[in-house]
Parts: C-alpha cells; structure tokens; sequence
C-alpha cells in the first residue's frame, strides 16, 4: 500500500491497515518511523507491534499522535545540527 506523503495518519487509517498481512511494516511505514530518531523508530515500532495485537481505537490515536510529535522532533534536531554545521563552514572559510 502506498502511504500518503502529505496526509497525516489517523486512527481509522490505522485500524483499517490493521487487518493487512504484515501489518506491524506496513503501519510502520505509513507512520514513516524512518524519519525519527532510531530510539523514536524502536519505541514506535513496539508501540505499533501493541496496537495490532490489542485493536484499540485509543491506542491507535495515541499512536499516531505520538509518531507525528517524534517525526516533528527529530526534524527539529537535525535543522539545528545542520545549521551548526553551515555555520561552522563559514567560520572555517
């Protein structure tokens, strides 16, 4: 399934993605834990693994919730080192 790069994942989008083969890779993916942090990528792959097994709607809300605040995070970070880094360049010049 192909994931929407410019929506946001909701809990029905998670509840419906539940029930694929490979759910736990697939929600990942829509969730896109590759653009977190790798200790952000774990905790939510674990938490995703969770959500399959138990089908709550809640979790589900929380659990996209929380992904997109780790993806916001970790953007956040990597700005701030690579302007540290731009402006170590200059200085070096």
């Amino acid at each position: 399934m192909n994931s929407n790069s410019g929506s946001e994942t909701n809990a029905t989008t998670l509840l419906a993605l539940r029930t694929q083969d490979d759910a736990v890779r697939v929600i990942a993916e829509h969730l896109k834990v590759r653009e977190m942090g790798p200790a952000d990528h774990i905790r939510t792959k674990h938490e995703v693994k969770a959500f399959v097994a138990s089908g709550d709607i809640n979790e589900a809300e929380a659990l996209a919730q929380r992904a997109s605040e780790r993806r916001a995070v970790n953007q956040s970070f990597t700005m701030k080192i690579t302007m540290t880094q731009k402006r170590g360049q200059r200085m070096s010049l």
